[in-house]
Protein backbone atom coordinates (compact mmCIF):
# COMPACT_ATOMS: atom_id res chain seq x y z
CA UNK A 1 0.00 0.00 0.00
CA UNK A 2 1.22 3.63 -0.91
CA UNK A 3 2.34 6.58 1.10
CA UNK A 4 -1.10 8.76 1.73
CA UNK A 5 -0.84 12.71 2.75
CA UNK A 6 -1.49 13.61 6.46
CA UNK A 7 -0.41 17.44 7.04
CA UNK A 8 2.65 18.06 6.11
CA UNK A 9 3.52 14.18 6.71
CA UNK A 10 2.62 11.36 4.60
CA UNK A 11 1.56 7.78 6.46
CA UNK A 12 1.12 4.22 5.30
CA UNK A 13 0.49 0.76 6.64
CA UNK A 14 3.36 -1.44 6.98
CA UNK A 15 3.23 -5.01 8.33
CA UNK A 16 -0.14 -4.17 10.07
CA UNK A 17 1.22 -0.68 12.01
CA UNK A 18 0.96 2.74 10.74
CA UNK A 19 3.79 4.15 9.61
CA UNK A 20 5.20 8.12 9.17
CA UNK A 21 7.22 10.13 6.81
CA UNK A 22 8.56 13.75 6.99
CA UNK A 23 8.04 15.75 3.68
CA UNK A 24 12.16 15.37 3.18
CA UNK A 25 10.96 11.35 3.33
CA UNK A 26 12.71 10.49 6.60
CA UNK A 27 11.35 7.68 8.28
CA UNK A 28 9.81 8.86 11.56
CA UNK A 29 10.02 6.12 15.05
CA UNK A 30 6.59 6.72 15.58
CA UNK A 31 3.25 8.76 14.48
CA UNK A 32 3.32 12.23 15.83
CA UNK A 33 0.96 12.80 18.41
CA UNK A 34 -0.72 15.77 16.51
CA UNK A 35 -2.15 13.44 13.72
CA UNK A 36 -3.98 10.77 16.29
CA UNK A 37 -7.24 12.32 15.06
CA UNK A 38 -6.17 13.30 11.10
CA UNK A 39 -8.63 11.39 8.65
CA UNK A 40 -5.72 9.53 7.04
CA UNK A 41 -4.19 8.03 10.22
CA UNK A 42 -7.67 7.49 11.63
CA UNK A 43 -8.75 5.42 8.11
CA UNK A 44 -5.44 3.56 8.48
CA UNK A 45 -6.22 2.30 11.46
CA UNK A 46 -9.72 1.47 10.82
CA UNK A 47 -8.59 -0.79 8.00
CA UNK A 48 -5.85 -2.41 10.27
CA UNK A 49 -8.53 -3.33 12.67
CA UNK A 50 -11.07 -4.78 9.82
CA UNK A 51 -8.05 -6.59 8.74
CA UNK A 52 -7.42 -8.08 11.86
CA UNK A 53 -10.92 -9.37 12.13
CA UNK A 54 -10.52 -10.68 8.71
CA UNK A 55 -7.76 -12.68 9.04
CA UNK A 56 -9.14 -14.16 12.31
CA UNK A 57 -12.55 -15.14 10.36
CA UNK A 58 -10.09 -16.46 7.42
CA UNK A 59 -8.81 -19.23 10.21
CA UNK A 60 -12.05 -19.58 11.97
CA UNK A 61 -13.78 -20.32 8.81
CA UNK A 62 -11.21 -23.06 7.47
CA UNK A 63 -11.89 -24.35 11.49
CA UNK A 64 -15.07 -24.87 11.31
CA UNK A 65 -14.44 -26.39 7.27
CA UNK A 66 -12.01 -29.13 9.19
CA UNK A 67 -14.39 -29.04 12.81
CA UNK A 68 -17.40 -30.02 10.94
CA UNK A 69 -16.50 -31.68 7.91
CA UNK A 70 -17.47 -29.82 5.26
CA UNK A 71 -16.59 -30.67 1.15
CA UNK A 72 -14.88 -27.66 0.18
CA UNK A 73 -15.59 -26.77 -3.73
CA UNK A 74 -12.13 -26.22 -5.45
CA UNK A 75 -14.26 -23.48 -7.29
CA UNK A 76 -14.44 -21.55 -3.95
CA UNK A 77 -10.95 -22.33 -2.79
CA UNK A 78 -9.62 -20.70 -6.24
CA UNK A 79 -11.72 -17.80 -5.85
CA UNK A 80 -10.41 -16.68 -2.04
CA UNK A 81 -6.93 -17.67 -2.61
CA UNK A 82 -5.61 -14.66 -3.80
CA UNK A 83 -6.79 -13.21 -1.05
CA UNK A 84 -3.44 -12.71 1.50
CA UNK A 85 -5.71 -13.78 4.82
CA UNK A 86 -7.22 -16.33 3.14
CA UNK A 87 -4.22 -17.94 1.88
CA UNK A 88 -2.20 -18.01 5.28
CA UNK A 89 -5.48 -20.06 6.69
CA UNK A 90 -5.20 -22.20 3.92
CA UNK A 91 -1.57 -23.08 3.36
CA UNK A 92 -0.34 -26.25 4.34
CA UNK A 93 -3.40 -27.73 5.10
CA UNK A 94 -4.14 -31.10 4.38
CA UNK A 95 -6.71 -32.20 2.33
CA UNK A 96 -8.45 -35.49 1.13
CA UNK A 97 -10.09 -36.04 -1.96
CA UNK A 98 -13.25 -37.75 -2.58
CA UNK A 99 -12.00 -40.91 -1.72
CA UNK A 100 -11.10 -39.87 1.88
CA UNK A 101 -7.06 -40.51 0.77
CA UNK A 102 -4.93 -37.83 1.95
CA UNK A 103 -3.95 -35.82 -1.10
CA UNK A 104 -1.29 -33.75 0.29
CA UNK A 105 -0.41 -30.28 1.56
CA UNK A 106 -1.87 -27.76 -0.01
CA UNK A 107 0.43 -24.76 -1.76
CA UNK A 108 -1.23 -23.40 -4.21
CA UNK A 109 -4.73 -22.85 -6.06
CA UNK A 110 -5.29 -22.23 -9.41
CA UNK A 111 -8.56 -21.54 -11.20
CA UNK A 112 -7.30 -23.66 -14.18
CA UNK A 113 -4.76 -25.81 -13.17
CA UNK A 114 -6.66 -26.62 -10.10
CA UNK A 115 -4.58 -27.48 -6.13
CA UNK A 116 -0.91 -27.44 -6.68
CA UNK A 117 0.21 -29.80 -3.44
CA UNK A 118 2.89 -31.63 -1.91
CA UNK A 119 2.18 -35.36 -1.39
CA UNK A 120 3.73 -38.23 1.11
CA UNK A 121 6.30 -38.41 -1.21
CA UNK A 122 7.17 -34.75 -1.28
CA UNK A 123 7.48 -34.17 -4.75
CA UNK A 124 4.58 -31.15 -6.01
CA UNK A 125 1.69 -32.27 -8.15
CA UNK A 126 -1.56 -31.00 -9.34
CA UNK A 127 -4.71 -32.21 -8.93
CA UNK A 128 -8.88 -31.18 -10.10
CA UNK A 129 -11.41 -32.22 -7.87
CA UNK A 130 -14.50 -30.90 -7.86
CA UNK A 131 -14.45 -30.78 -3.66
CA UNK A 132 -12.30 -31.52 -1.10
CA UNK A 133 -12.33 -32.02 2.78
CA UNK A 134 -9.79 -30.42 5.16
CA UNK A 135 -10.04 -33.44 7.71
CA UNK A 136 -9.93 -33.07 11.45
CA UNK A 137 -7.02 -34.96 12.46
CA UNK A 138 -8.51 -37.82 14.36
CA UNK A 139 -9.86 -38.91 11.11
CA UNK A 140 -6.52 -39.32 9.77
CA UNK A 141 -5.09 -43.38 10.59
CA UNK A 142 -1.51 -41.89 9.70
CA UNK A 143 -1.50 -38.75 12.12
CA UNK A 144 1.76 -39.98 13.78
CA UNK A 145 3.70 -40.11 10.41
CA UNK A 146 1.90 -37.26 8.85
CA UNK A 147 3.49 -35.36 11.87
CA UNK A 148 6.67 -36.24 11.06
CA UNK A 149 6.73 -35.39 7.74
CA UNK A 150 5.69 -31.82 8.05
CA UNK A 151 8.29 -31.36 10.65
CA UNK A 152 11.01 -32.49 7.99
CA UNK A 153 8.71 -29.96 5.29
CA UNK A 154 9.03 -27.48 7.81
CA UNK A 155 5.69 -26.98 7.18
CA UNK A 156 3.96 -24.31 9.43
CA UNK A 157 -0.04 -24.46 9.76
CA UNK A 158 -1.75 -21.44 10.59
CA UNK A 159 -4.96 -23.29 11.43
CA UNK A 160 -4.62 -25.84 13.94
CA UNK A 161 -4.74 -29.18 12.60
CA UNK A 162 -1.88 -31.58 12.37
CA UNK A 163 -1.02 -30.80 15.75
CA UNK A 164 -4.20 -30.45 17.48
CA UNK A 165 -4.64 -32.56 20.35
CA UNK A 166 -6.73 -34.79 20.18
CA UNK A 167 -8.73 -38.08 22.05
CA UNK A 168 -10.09 -41.28 20.62
CA UNK A 169 -12.96 -43.04 22.66
CA UNK A 170 -11.05 -45.88 24.97
CA UNK A 171 -11.48 -48.92 23.69
CA UNK A 172 -12.74 -50.77 26.85
CA UNK A 173 -15.30 -47.89 27.40
CA UNK A 174 -18.98 -49.56 27.86
CA UNK A 175 -21.21 -49.00 24.78
CA UNK A 176 -24.07 -47.38 26.64
CA UNK A 177 -21.64 -44.68 29.03
CA UNK A 178 -23.84 -41.39 28.81
CA UNK A 179 -20.54 -39.00 30.36
CA UNK A 180 -16.85 -39.11 31.60
CA UNK A 181 -14.99 -37.70 34.52
CA UNK A 182 -11.60 -37.86 33.08
CA UNK A 183 -11.63 -33.61 33.72
CA UNK A 184 -14.49 -33.40 36.72
CA UNK A 185 -13.24 -31.97 39.96
CA UNK A 186 -10.90 -29.28 38.40
CA UNK A 187 -11.61 -26.44 40.99
CA UNK A 188 -11.87 -22.46 40.48
CA UNK A 189 -11.82 -19.73 43.30
CA UNK A 190 -14.26 -17.83 41.62
CA UNK A 191 -16.80 -18.42 39.19
CA UNK A 192 -16.92 -15.63 36.99
CA UNK A 193 -13.17 -16.92 36.37
CA UNK A 194 -14.20 -20.36 34.98
CA UNK A 195 -16.81 -18.75 32.67
CA UNK A 196 -14.10 -16.26 31.73
CA UNK A 197 -11.94 -19.41 30.65
CA UNK A 198 -14.68 -20.49 28.10
CA UNK A 199 -15.19 -17.62 26.75
CA UNK A 200 -11.19 -16.81 26.24
CA UNK A 201 -11.12 -20.24 24.87
CA UNK A 202 -13.76 -19.60 21.94
CA UNK A 203 -16.10 -21.83 23.90
CA UNK A 204 -19.55 -21.00 25.03
CA UNK A 205 -21.33 -21.09 28.31
CA UNK A 206 -25.32 -21.69 28.62
CA UNK A 207 -27.13 -22.88 31.32
CA UNK A 208 -24.45 -24.06 33.67
CA UNK A 209 -22.73 -25.48 31.12
CA UNK A 210 -19.69 -25.09 28.81
CA UNK A 211 -20.90 -26.09 25.40
CA UNK A 212 -19.08 -27.23 22.10
CA UNK A 213 -21.21 -27.85 18.89
CA UNK A 214 -20.11 -30.17 16.29
CA UNK A 215 -21.41 -31.65 13.08
CA UNK A 216 -20.44 -34.58 11.96
CA UNK A 217 -21.57 -36.25 8.63
CA UNK A 218 -24.26 -33.85 8.91
CA UNK A 219 -25.54 -34.44 12.11
CA UNK A 220 -25.42 -31.87 15.07
CA UNK A 221 -23.67 -33.18 18.34
CA UNK A 222 -22.90 -30.90 21.25
CA UNK A 223 -20.23 -31.08 23.79
CA UNK A 224 -21.17 -30.70 27.23
CA UNK A 225 -19.43 -29.90 30.58
CA UNK A 226 -20.88 -28.31 34.12
CA UNK A 227 -19.58 -24.95 35.36
CA UNK A 228 -22.07 -23.28 37.60
CA UNK A 229 -24.57 -21.44 36.47
CA UNK A 230 -24.74 -17.73 36.82
CA UNK A 231 -27.26 -16.61 39.57
CA UNK A 232 -26.15 -12.77 39.91
CA UNK A 233 -23.33 -13.86 42.37
CA UNK A 234 -20.25 -15.29 41.18
CA UNK A 235 -17.99 -15.04 43.59
CA UNK A 236 -18.47 -18.13 45.21
CA UNK A 237 -15.79 -21.10 43.96
CA UNK A 238 -17.05 -24.04 41.72
CA UNK A 239 -15.54 -27.04 40.05
CA UNK A 240 -15.90 -28.61 36.60
CA UNK A 241 -17.98 -31.54 36.39
CA UNK A 242 -18.40 -35.10 33.96
CA UNK A 243 -18.35 -34.63 30.55
CA UNK A 244 -20.81 -35.75 28.22
CA UNK A 245 -22.94 -34.92 24.71
CA UNK A 246 -26.48 -34.40 23.53
CA UNK A 247 -28.07 -34.32 20.40
CA UNK A 248 -29.75 -31.00 19.18
CA UNK A 249 -33.34 -31.88 20.67
CA UNK A 250 -30.99 -31.99 24.16
CA UNK A 251 -30.84 -35.96 24.51
CA UNK A 252 -28.28 -37.56 26.14
CA UNK A 253 -25.95 -40.24 24.11
CA UNK A 254 -24.15 -42.74 24.49
CA UNK A 255 -20.81 -43.26 24.09
CA UNK A 256 -21.56 -45.57 21.42
CA UNK A 257 -23.05 -42.67 19.79
CA UNK A 258 -20.51 -40.48 19.61
CA UNK A 259 -18.47 -39.51 16.69
CA UNK A 260 -14.97 -39.13 16.86
CA UNK A 261 -14.64 -35.70 16.07
CA UNK A 262 -17.25 -35.10 18.64
CA UNK A 263 -15.62 -36.94 20.99
CA UNK A 264 -12.26 -35.49 20.48
CA UNK A 265 -13.44 -32.07 20.49
CA UNK A 266 -14.93 -32.61 23.73
CA UNK A 267 -12.54 -33.95 25.17
CA UNK A 268 -10.47 -30.89 24.16
CA UNK A 269 -12.84 -28.60 25.67
CA UNK A 270 -12.83 -30.41 28.54
CA UNK A 271 -9.34 -30.70 29.16
CA UNK A 272 -8.36 -27.00 28.36
CA UNK A 273 -10.91 -25.91 30.68
CA UNK A 274 -9.27 -28.16 33.32
CA UNK A 275 -6.10 -27.07 32.41
CA UNK A 276 -6.93 -23.27 33.92
CA UNK A 277 -8.10 -24.96 37.27
CA UNK A 278 -6.52 -23.50 41.18
CA UNK A 279 -4.03 -26.48 41.46
CA UNK A 280 -3.19 -25.46 45.27
CA UNK A 281 -6.70 -25.67 46.07
CA UNK A 282 -7.06 -28.79 45.17
CA UNK A 283 -3.66 -29.45 46.61
CA UNK A 284 -4.47 -28.26 50.38
CA UNK A 285 -8.04 -30.33 49.82
CA UNK A 286 -6.07 -33.20 49.30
Amino acid sequence: MGWVSAGDYEVALEAGKVVCRNGKGRRLKSVPAKLKDDPAVVGLRQLTEWLERHERRCLSDVEQWMVRSLPVPTAVLARVWPDPAWQAALRDVVVTGADGGVAGFLRDVDPERGLGLVDLDGDTVRITPDIVHVPHPVLLEDLDELREFAVELEVRQNVEQLFREVWHRPAGLAPDTTSVDTYAGGVFKELRFLHGRVTQLGYRSRGGYAVCPVVEDGVGVEARIWIGEHDGYDAYDTETGPLGWTDVSGRALTAAEVGPVAWSEGMRMAAALYAGRDVEDEERAA
